[in-house]
């Protein structure tokens, strides 16, 4: 009898530790995906700025470099074109991962889209970092052309020392962005393997 009371009082307690362990999972799960909703969050916070920055890049050109700088109108329309394609871009990855309820749903398709919008960003710099390398090249050229020597011109080397600064932050919010992928896509395959 006493065997019997024991057995079942051990069975009763597996039971309660079974329910507080699908507990804590339930808690880990909601804990994960809340963590990767929050990155996704800030990713498409980054990329609202980068978008706006990119708009007001038109004008602002226009009056830097026409205005200001005295150079050429074409110059300003392609940096203005320039401006614009990146901004499409942006907003093209932005739409990939800009799902309030991803995370809450599949994880399979969320890790899917996160994957693309990671390798979207990687491969657009095979575009963009040529793209400015040219862009660059021919500012330097204008500024040269209109104001001559470069030792004397302010405008040539206030452009190197923003350029220099631009591909430093540009770069690092790069980096930064695909280890936030990254991060978020090893906590869905985390999420999905156990």
């Amino acid at each position: 009898m006493n065997e019997n009371f024991d057995f079942e009082n051990m069975r009763q307690q597996m039971t309660m530790l079974k329910n507080k362990l699908n507990q804590q999972e339930i808690v880990n799960d909601r804990l994960m995906r809340r963590s990767m909703k929050n990155e996704v969050n800030t990713i498409a916070r980054r990329y609202y700025i980068i978008m706006a920055v990119g708009l007001l890049m038109v004008p602002y050109g226009y009056w830097c470099f026409v205005k200001l700088g005295g150079l050429s109108i074409f110059f300003w329309i392609v940096t203005s074109i320039f401006m614009l394609v990146c901004t499409g871009a942006t907003f093209y990855t932005l739409r990939k991962i800009n799902d309030p309820d991803m995370m809450n749903r599949n994880l399979v398709e969320a890790r899917k889209r996160v994957a693309s919008a990671k390798k979207f960003e990687a491969n657009w710099l095979f575009f963009g970092i040529p793209a400015v390398i040219l862009w660059f090249a021919w500012f330097m050229y204008e500024s040269y052309q209109v104001h001559g020597d470069t030792i004397d011109n302010g405008f040539f080397w206030g452009g190197c020392i923003g350029g220099i600064i631009g591909a430093i932050c540009g770069l690092s919010l790069n980096f930064k962005t695909q280890r936030q992928y990254q991060d978020i896509i090893d906590q869905i395959e985390d999420l999905t393997n156990s």
